[in-house]
């Protein structure tokens, strides 16, 4: 087969068609990417210059894949995507910081973030310092953790439309026109399969729900008070979702006309519906609350254009696969093959014809992390053998690479991905 590039590679994946190798995902979307202390020791293994790491997505504080970077490893996506971050301020005007652990950071001017009496960072939303906390990273720990800020008496009058205002809003010309160029620009300069990072039909996201880049959040903003009112209230969430695909919708058809048919995959959820043991709700309770408004953007997306429709779940999700694949959901990630019933030989045969496995390809829970460089490579191998059988299959990691991942393992994965030796020589001599 004559060699593919990436766009071509990763589109013939997305129509199920054997690619010339299996397609690589690193850092397209804020669930396929890797911490900024483990990317700052990739890049020093790859032989390049130092240089500090950008912090493209700081909730998770997961690094900005760097062009470069992306060339040396092989990878076949790049993300198009609004520079706005969870906490509701730009990555824009980047500014030197250091990590916990000494890794030298850029960060956007407005990751302005206050020092308890531990040593723990406190976020802000907006990057307001004048506003109470909205989350905070332990001194020890390598992300930050959701400060719930519901008010006492939020259940005592609950509007949905309040709850959606602070969730979504329609876009602006502006926004518009950054996704245009930035979609221009990838789709002419490189050959990458260019991901859209849409996201706005991820209803009832519990990284969502706390409101991190609200300053007052309205409703139910406690993660465990929202699961239950998925059972007491169901109306009150069915019209959040039902106010919310409203507005999404409208955006979806503007995101269209500012982007067109460059990228290949729209991300559409991140809602998690699965545990490592099982699912979080029961299959009747999805087809009552999510299928509907799922087909909806499905529907739309697969009237309009051309593109593939992408769904995060981690967990469990086997007891809502068929439901998902009826509600026109093309692409599942992270694949948590670890998890009940995620079987990947098992998820390959019963679903790999309709289903695109966008993640599975090794465990980031025990493998990765704990594993040793050639448990890796098996494992990575073993997985491209079972799911990039017929195409319908990017590689990714299980959810995004972790710190304190040992870059010996890191190396080994895209080694065994590629088929290409990586190493402190691969950026002097990769013209050789």
């Amino acid at each position: 087969m004559n060699s593919m590039t990436s766009r071509q590679r990763v589109r013939a994946a997305l129509h199920h068609q054997q690619p010339d190798r299996v397609p690589l995902d690193l850092g397209s979307t804020p669930v396929t990417g890797i911490h900024v202390t483990t990317y700052a020791r990739l890049r020093q293994a790859l032989g390049l210059p130092p240089a500090p790491v950008k912090v493209g997505e700081p909730f998770q504080m997961l690094a900005e894949v760097e062009p470069e970077v992306a060339d040396l490893l092989g990878v076949d996506t790049v993300a198009v995507q609004l520079p706005t971050t969870l906490f509701g301020f730009p990555n824009e005007n980047w500014k030197p910081m250091e990590f916990f652990d000494g890794t030298p950071l850029l960060v956007s001017e407005h990751f302005n973030v206050t020092v308890d009496a531990n040593g723990d960072w406190l976020m802000h939303p907006q990057g307001d310092r004048s506003a109470p906390p909205c989350a905070r990273m332990p001194r020890s720990g390598c992300f930050f953790d959701a400060i719930v800020r519901q008010a006492p008496d939020a259940e005592a009058h609950l509007d949905p439309r309040e709850f959606v205002d602070q969730q979504i809003s329609p876009y602006t010309d502006e926004q518009l026109a950054y996704l245009q160029r930035q979609a221009d620009e990838l789709f002419r300069n490189t050959d990458k399969a260019l991901v859209g990072c849409w996201w706005q039909g991820g209803l009832g996201d519990i990284a969502l729900v706390p409101g991190l880049n609200v300053k007052e959040p309205k409703g139910i903003r406690d993660p465990q008070r929202w699961y239950e009112m998925l059972v007491e209230r169901p109306d009150y969430i069915r019209d959040i979702f039902a106010l919310q695909t409203q507005i999404a919708l409208e955006n979806l058809k503007l995101y269209r006309e500012a982007v067109g048919d460059k990228i290949e995959v729209i991300a559409i959820s991140g809602t998690d519906f699965g545990s490592q043991r099982g699912p979080l709700i029961s299959p009747d309770m999805f087809r009552a609350l999510w299928k509907p408004f799922y087909k909806q953007f499905n529907d739309w997306v697969h009237a309009h254009t051309p593109w593939k429709t992408f769904y995060h779940s981690c967990g469990s999700i086997a007891a809502f696969l068929d439901d998902f694949i009826e509600a026109g959901v093309d692409v599942i990630n992270p694949v948590q093959c670890s998890a009940a019933g995620m079987d990947p030989h098992t998820l390959k045969s019963r679903y790999g014809h309709k289903l695109v496995f966008w993640g599975g390809g090794v465990n980031t829970q025990q493998t990765l992390p704990f594993g040793t460089p050639d448990q890796v490579r098996a494992e990575v191998a073993e997985r491209i053998r079972i799911f990039n059988q017929g195409g319908g299959f990017v590689f990714n990691t299980i959810h995004n690479i972790q710190a304190r991942t040992p870059i010996e393992n890191v190396l080994a994965l895209f080694e065994t991905v590629t088929g290409r030796p990586l190493g402190s020589g691969t950026a002097a001599h990769r013209g050789a």
